[in-house]
């Protein structure tokens, strides 16, 4: 009854994905092996690099992190009805959710990327002060400083500070949170060059401007 259906000897593959209201759909291929584990190699486009991760993952990729009900937000197709949620499919009786519990943390600390910490410095007194991207308000926070010419201390998000005040000490510095090195200077794990994340509609700077006009969905 699934479209696009595939068996092998230990697994099987079926056809799927996620639908944003913006951008789309996201189609990937949900793998199963006979352990109960779910995998999904995303085909969004053939520059995607999330291959074998969780199904909160790509539930996440396609932008709908934060609902996590991923057996209502990842479909597949059938025969007679299109994009049907997986927890109304037979699938949903092959998953396990122990068997998942290792793979969820395997994938998380080697497939997810995310923002580094980024320093700015006080174009007044010249010291650096630390930006945490943890979340988005907080990447529009970088975001904002980095384009004004004019950021001084006293704008710094997290606490009332001034000039006055030290800045972080150089040993501290060298440490932006990366999993791979605590002193790394920036890798595929941790730097981001401009994802959807990093990007904002209502910001008129040139590197938002031309990534919503030609940025593939």
């Amino acid at each position: 009854m699934i479209l696009d259906f595939k068996r092998g000897e230990d697994y099987i593959e079926v056809l799927c994905g996620a639908t944003n209201k913006k951008y789309g759909d996201y189609v990937g291929r949900l793998k199963i092996n006979n352990e109960g584990q779910y995998f999904i190699t995303c085909e969004c486009c053939p520059e995607c690099p999330l291959v074998s991760v969780t199904l909160e993952a790509f539930e996440k990729h396609a932008l709908r992190e934060g609902s996590g009900r991923w057996k209502r937000n990842i479909w597949v197709h059938c025969e007679d009805e299109d994009k049907v949620p997986l927890w109304k499919t037979p699938l949903i009786k092959y998953y396990l959710h122990q068997a998942n519990v290792t793979n969820r943390k395997d994938s998380a600390m080697r497939k997810q990327n995310f923002h580094r910490d980024e320093f700015l410095r006080c174009t007044r007194c010249g010291k650096e002060r630390r930006f945490h991207l943890q979340s988005r308000p907080d990447i529009r926070n970088y975001h904002d400083a980095l384009n004004n010419k004019c950021w001084i201390c006293s704008l710094w998000p997290y606490q009332k500070i001034t000039c006055d005040d030290d800045e972080e000490r150089s040993s501290l510095k060298a440490s932006r949170g990366c999993s791979r090195s605590s002193t790394c200077q920036g890798c595929s794990t941790c730097y981001c060059e401009g994802c959807i994340k990093y990007r904002f509609e209502d910001c008129n700077c040139q590197e938002c401007r031309d990534f919503m006009l030609y940025a593939k969905p």
